[in-house]
């Protein structure tokens, strides 16, 4: 075998996890390490891109990371790598990234918190079947109130420019802050 088609199988087992999350991105590389894949973490689109030169066989990459869109990421490894499966992860899951996220070249796209199941189903499903609906989804209230503290701690917690930016009245936003996480069933 020629060390082109040892770093060729290599790669194949490969997976770029890119997530500006820490917590996140080291619970599902150790997952993925556990299932046989060999991960490369990075923590931003510029880390991320320095493994578009020898791109692995797989990668999952956060919509919004701190210096970009992992959309800028699909677009360059599937231009090194057109067999490259991409699954995208993002806490502001709505119907315009899902499509802008395919039409670059991933294959599913996920909402946070998604798991190391998850995100290996996605992965490795074929054809156009939809994977099966969450055994314990995410519930509505519990999805707004991350997004809402997500966007709080984007303004640096002004309450007033989150308010603005939700379209929200400033004092319901501060009771909404006020009150404790809805609880997950």
């Amino acid at each position: 075998m020629t060390q082109d088609a040892t770093t060729d199988k290599a790669a194949e087992r490969t997976i770029l996890i890119a997530d500006d999350d820490a917590p996140l991105r080291t619970r599902l590389a150790r997952a993925l390490e556990q299932r046989g894949y060999t991960v490369i973490a990075a923590g931003s689109v510029a880390e991320a891109m320095a493994h578009v030169e020898k791109p692995p066989g797989f990668a999952v990459l956060d919509m919004r990371l701190g210096d970009g869109s992992g959309l800028e990421l699909v677009s360059a490894l599937r231009k090194a790598r057109p067999d490259i499966r991409i699954v995208m992860l993002t806490g502001y899951g709505n119907i315009a990234t899902a499509v802008a996220a395919v039409k670059e070249g991933a294959i599913d796209y996920l909402a946070k918190p998604a798991d190391a199941d998850q995100i290996e189903a996605a992965l490795m499903a074929t054809g156009t079947r939809l994977p099966p609906p969450p055994s314990n989804p995410m519930p509505a209230d519990r999805v707004r109130w991350e997004h809402i503290q997500r966007v709080f701690e984007q303004c640096d917690r002004n309450v007033s420019e989150t308010a603005r930016r939700l379209n929200m009245h400033r004092r319901t936003l501060q009771r909404i802050l006020g009150k404790h996480a809805p609880k997950e069933q």
